[in-house]
Formats: structure tokens, C-alpha cells, sequence
């Protein structure tokens, strides 16, 4: 049995969901970003004691469409973002549509009427965090570090870096006091 869960966004996430699960007694064989694979099917009270033991860290399992494709949409986002070092050779659009096999204006839609953001902002609120936290590792340069973000220039980073943080990223390097929001915040 295939299970959809909200706000499951790191390691830690799935390792707690798997943790949860093997409490119930389920063998999972398959773990990823917003979704796992048992070994059965889950009963009433197991769900609500599986949710119960979740509702802790945020993570809530999800089953009506709209909202596992929702998940789906962050999901792509996070693991572009923050854990794979692969470049995408077409714009976010097609790259998202491609691989959640939906158009981009339903899926644009879907997600702006549910989340109150645009997929742009989503994905914007994301690239601005990880090059902060490239930044405070100090192991790229920023030129690096756009080229790692799918930048196509050093100062359109440098531009969105600065609406938002209201700095530029060399003054946010220098700050003693880096603030940085956690991904489950985002």
C-alpha cells in the first residue's frame, strides 16, 4: 500500500514516518519525500494512532487527490532544490509538468488556490534558503552557488537574494547572526 503524508520534507521526516509505521507493526519497503510503501493496508485506528504519533513533527498522512498532488508539487521542489546536484535542461514549467504528467496551468492553479502562494514563490522561498545555507557552509562561490540554484546569472541571484533577505548575499555572509528557516517552515 502506497501512503501520502504532508510536510515530510527531510531525512529526519522519513525516518520519524518510517519509525511511526514500524511501531504499528508494518514492514515499509519503500521510503521518499511525502510518500512510503507498506507491506499491507492500514485500519481505522491505525491511521489515527499513525497521525497521532505524527502530529508532533507536523507530518499528517493525506489521501483525497488534490492534496497528495499538492505534496507532489513541493516534493519535486525540495528534492531539485535541496538534494539533488542535477541542472535541469528546460524551464521549471515543463521540467514540473513532465514529471508529474499534469498540465503546469492546472497544477499552477491547484496549487495557488491551496497553498495561497504561486509555484514560482514556493520555488523562489526555496532557492533564497538554500543559497543561505550555502553561503554559511562557505564552501562555493556565489557563482557556484547560482550555477548549483539554476540561475542563469550571478547578479539575477545577487537581484532575488536581495528582495527578499533585503540583502545582498556577500552582506548576509558577513552577518554574525545568520537567521535561516527551517525546511518544514517554508
Amino acid at each position: 500500500m502506497r501512503l501520502f503524508f504532508r510536510n515530510m520534507v527531510s531525512n529526519q521526516c522519513k525516518l520519524h514516518v518510517k519509525s511511526e509505521l514500524e511501531k504499528l507493526g508494518f514492514h515499509v519497503t519503500e521510503v521518499d519525500l511525502c510518500e512510503v510503501e507498506i507491506d499491507g493496508s492500514l485500519s481505522e485506528e491505525q491511521i489515527n494512532l499513525l497521525n497521532s504519533g505524527l502530529k508532533k513533527s507536523g507530518i499528517a498522512l493525506i489521501d483525497d487527490r488534490k492534496s497528495i498532488l499538492i505534496e507532489k508539487i513541493k516534493t519535486v521542489i525540495i528534492e531539485l532544490i535541496h538534494y539533488s546536484e542535477k541542472q535541469i535542461k528546460t524551464n521549471f514549467s515543463i521540467y514540473l509538468s513532465e514529471k508529474l504528467h499534469y498540465d503546469y496551468t492546472y497544477l499552477a492553479n491547484l496549487f495557488s488556490e491551496n497553498q495561497g502562494i504561486s509555484i514560482e514563490r514556493f520555488l523562489l522561498t526555496h532557492r533564497i534558503e538554500k543559497a543561505k545555507e550555502l553561503l554559511v557552509y562557505d564552501e562555493l562561490n556565489i557563482s557556484e552557488i547560482a550555477e548549483r540554484l539554476h540561475y542563469c546569472s550571478v547578479g539575477h541571484l545577487s537581484n532575488q537574494f536581495r528582495k527578499v533577505t533585503g540583502l545582498a548575499p556577500s552582506q548576509y555572509k558577513h552577518l554574525k547572526n545568520k537567521k535561516r528557516n527551517p525546511l518544514e517552515s517554508l
